[in-house]
């Protein structure tokens, strides 16, 4: 992950790109965290209501109608990476969803993340490095 991306540089949500949805796609969602922090996991990032016809987010932006749900430290906005001493392995999941959530933006991350997960019919997932 460039240092921009870090809350060692300007700290903006990164570009994230997919691919084509499966079929009955109705929406999509992202999850950004690290399951190797000590508090395990720690949640950056949640964006879900994407448009299944959308193929990216960028940099700093969120793609219109798009809502966020609540991170780790109960704010509902991407939280950038802040890797201290060594390494972190930070995980980007895609999820392809069977509806549209009726989850607020500003949702609790537990009720969001268990809406993904009940709605989910496909995921793909990148790993990515950040150093301090």
């Amino acid at each position: 992950i460039s240092s921009q991306y870090t809350c060692h540089g300007a700290g903006q949500s990164p570009p994230i790109l997919w691919s084509v949805m499966p079929p009955g796609t109705k929406s999509i969602a992202l999850v950004v965290d690290d399951a190797a922090a000590p508090i395990t996991p720690r949640v950056y990032w949640i964006v879900f209501n994407i448009s299944p016809d959308a193929i990216d987010l960028q940099a700093g932006a969120l793609p219109t109608g798009a809502r966020q749900a609540r991170n780790s430290l109960s704010r509902a906005n991407y939280n950038p990476p802040c890797p201290v001493g060594a390494r972190h392995r930070y995980r980007f999941t895609i999820y392809a969803l069977s509806t549209m959530l009726h989850q607020p933006n500003d949702a609790p991350l537990r009720a969001a993340w268990s809406a993904i997960a009940r709605n989910a019919i496909a995921r793909g997932r990148l790993t990515a490095a950040a150093a301090p």
